[in-house]
C-alpha cells in the first residue's frame, strides 16, 4: 500500500507541477505578445519564434498535467514529445544567437528551466511505468 500511496503522491506532484508550471508560461507569454508596448519594451530582445512556442507549449503543459493526473497511457508520450520539442526549439534559438541574432540572456535560462522540468517529469513518468508493469 506504501508503494502505491507513493506513486499516487509522485504522479500527483508531477501533474501539479506540469499544470502550475503550464499556466505561468502562457501567462508570462501572452503578457508580452498581448500586453501592450511596455509589456514588450519590458521583456527586451525577444525571439518571436521562442516566445510564440513556449506561449502555445504552455497549454500543452497543462493538458500533459491534467493527462497525469487523470493517468492517461499517453500522457508519457506527450511529455517526451514536449521535452523533444522544446530541446529543438532550444537549439534553434542557440543557433539563433550563434548567428548574431538578438536575444535577452534569462531566455537561455528560461529555456534551460523548462527543459531541465520536463526532462524531469518524463523520468517520473518513465519510472512510474516501469514499476507499474514490473509488478
Amino acid at each position: 500500500m506504501t508503494t502505491r500511496s507513493s506513486a499516487s503522491w509522485s504522479l500527483w506532484s508531477v501533474a501539479a507541477v506540469a499544470v502550475v508550471f503550464g499556466a505561468l508560461t502562457i501567462l508570462s507569454g501572452g503578457t508580452v505578445l498581448f500586453g501592450g508596448d511596455a509589456a514588450r519594451e519590458a521583456a527586451g530582445k525577444v525571439v518571436p519564434f521562442v516566445l510564440w512556442f513556449n506561449f502555445l507549449s504552455g497549454f500543452v503543459y497543462v493538458l500533459a498535467g491534467v493527462a497525469i493526473a487523470l493517468r492517461q497511457s499517453w500522457a508519457a508520450s506527450l511529455s517526451a514529445g514536449l521535452a523533444i520539442a522544446i530541446a529543438l526549439v532550444f537549439v534553434a534559438f542557440g543557433l539563433h544567437a550563434a548567428l548574431g541574432g538578438a536575444f535577452e540572456p534569462r531566455t537561455a535560462i528560461a529555456m534551460t528551466l523548462r527543459l531541465t522540468v520536463w526532462i524531469a517529469i518524463v523520468s517520473v513518468l518513465s519510472k512510474k511505468l516501469a514499476a507499474r508493469s514490473s509488478g
